[in-house]
């Protein structure tokens, strides 16, 4: 159950930044439509990560304003909460999707994904998807295989740190790019389109060696 109310648009004051009216009142602005749509559904299945995300944002707010730049912070919460992709990645799979080797990762280590988890999390990607075309990217957020899908919510809830998101560390994808995703990408030519699946700029880091928080326990 989310711990917010969904509420029409026009209860959003214009004086009142999103994330502080859902902050201050637990209620959530929502507009007909599909991206509004998503959002409060993503808000029913990570009901702690959803919070998480909002208390940074409003803390951000009032710590430096809202303004026209977000701040590291603010600006990785909110491609998180619009874009993310959970995945639960073997270590090989993750160096290859970071190293941006996408052969490596999506055909000659392509019988791994059947063992990799994937949660959908960002509420733009879902709705980019409805009607799906080849460059749409999510941004992967990488989950240790030690953590058991049930206790997804609370380990994400407790991974995502202000400083963790500051750092910004995601990784591309293009989303039809995942094996049995997409029927055409049963052809390793798929992947050809450098337009889409591209190499990794030089200056560009791979993704620094994962550490793990504690799970809480729940009472």
């Amino acid at each position: 159950m989310a711990p917010v109310f969904f509420v029409p648009q026009a209860d959003l004051p214009e004086s009142q930044a999103y994330e502080n009216f859902i902050f201050a009142t637990r209620q959530v602005p929502t507009r007909e439509g599909l991206h509004d749509f998503f959002n409060a559904l993503c808000w029913m299945h990570f009901p702690l990560s959803k919070k998480q995300l909002n208390q940074l944002q409003a803390h951000e707010i009032a710590r430096a304003g809202v303004g026209q730049v977000r701040g590291a912070v603010r600006d990785a919460a909110t491609v998180f909460d619009e874009n993310a992709l959970l995945i639960q990645p073997s270590n090989a799979l993750w160096a290859a999707l970071t190293e941006h080797r996408w052969l490596d990762a999506l055909v000659v280590l392509r019988a791994e994904w059947t063992q990799t988890r994937l949660w959908a999390f960002g509420h733009a990607a879902l709705e980019k998807a409805v009607l799906p075309y080849k460059s749409i990217t999510v941004h992967l957020w990488r989950v240790p295989r030690d953590v058991p899908h049930q206790q997804i919510d609370v380990w994400l809830s407790q991974d995502l740190t202000p400083e963790k998101l500051a750092r910004k560390p995601f990784s591309p994808l293009p989303l039809l790019g995942v094996p049995g995703w997409w029927p055409a990408n049963a052809d390793p030519a798929f992947y050809a389109d450098a337009q889409v699946f591209r190499s990794r700029r030089r200056h560009e880091p791979a993704e620094k060696p994962y550490s793990r928080p504690e799970i809480p326990s729940r009472a």
